[in-house]
């Protein structure tokens, strides 16, 4: 189950507390930052009335229809969003690393659930609380805004990646998203902490399919593969096997 902050300062014996802190990704997993995400400094104004809570690998930290009560922004660790069908197959939405605000998007209830991919120890805020601090500041409104504009485009980039694109141009995209999402410090080399099995259900593939994609990249020397590690090789050669329009 998850844990309050207080729970979590009685087993560590140190009370944990984040005064607007974010842990920004690094290579795919969270290290300490200097400085709070600009995205979501707005928080510090919420922060005496938010909680701490952290989940285990696996654990769910929000049930699909749930009501939405509450958002949470991810402090470390790895969280997936899922949707489950009435005949058990399971759709992954999005991966959240740290810096990641989710639940504030939804309407009255939860589309997604939410789980953790890797221990997570997360911030919770009331939704009212936010919604009342952005009818009172019109930086927040807009940061809001902004933060829709960003997550409504991520949407339209992973519709067309299930539409359109094959299964060895998912897989390249994928490895690109993530790469693009990790910190410049760690050059080339991605840590993915999500299964074989999550990556194919975000990406609509099987998990056969996610690694023979994989070995192929490996055995063409566009990545190297060590555990959880890819190390990219031949960024471009990996974006035109995402047919992506721009590989920096």
């Amino acid at each position: 189950m998850l844990a309050t902050s207080q729970a979590i300062a009685t087993r560590s014996g140190v009370p944990m507390t984040y005064p607007g802190s974010v842990y920004p990704a690094q290579g795919g997993m969270a290290r300490a930052a200097e400085k709070p995400a600009k995205a979501t400094q707005f928080l510090n104004a919420l922060e005496p009335r938010a909680i701490t809570m952290r989940a285990e690998r696996d654990e769910e930290i929000v049930a699909q229809e749930d009501p939405a009560a509450y958002c949470y922004l991810v402090v470390s660790g790895c969280v997936r969003t899922v949707r489950l069908m009435e005949d058990g197959r399971r759709q992954v939405g999005e991966f959240l690393f740290a810096g990641d605000l989710f639940g504030w998007e939804a309407l009255d209830n939860h589309d997604f659930g939410a789980e953790a991919v890797t221990s997570v120890t997360l911030r919770r805020y009331a939704r009212r609380d936010l919604e009342r601090l952005a009818d009172q500041d019109r930086d927040v409104a807009r940061t809001l805004r902004e933060l829709s504009s960003s997550r409504l485009r991520s949407g339209r980039e992973h519709m067309l990646l299930l539409g359109r694109k094959t299964a060895s141009e998912r897989i390249a995209s994928f490895l690109l998203e993530m790469a693009g999402r990790s910190s410049a410090s760690a050059g080339s080399t991605v840590e993915l902490p999500m299964s074989r099995s999550d990556m194919g259900d975000y990406l609509g593939l099987t998990i056969e399919t996610v690694c023979r994609r994989l070995t192929r990249l490996r055995l063409d020397g566009t990545i190297a593969i060590n555990g959880t590690t890819i190390a990219i090789r031949n960024r471009i050669a990996l974006g035109e096997a995402g047919c992506e329009r721009m590989v920096h």
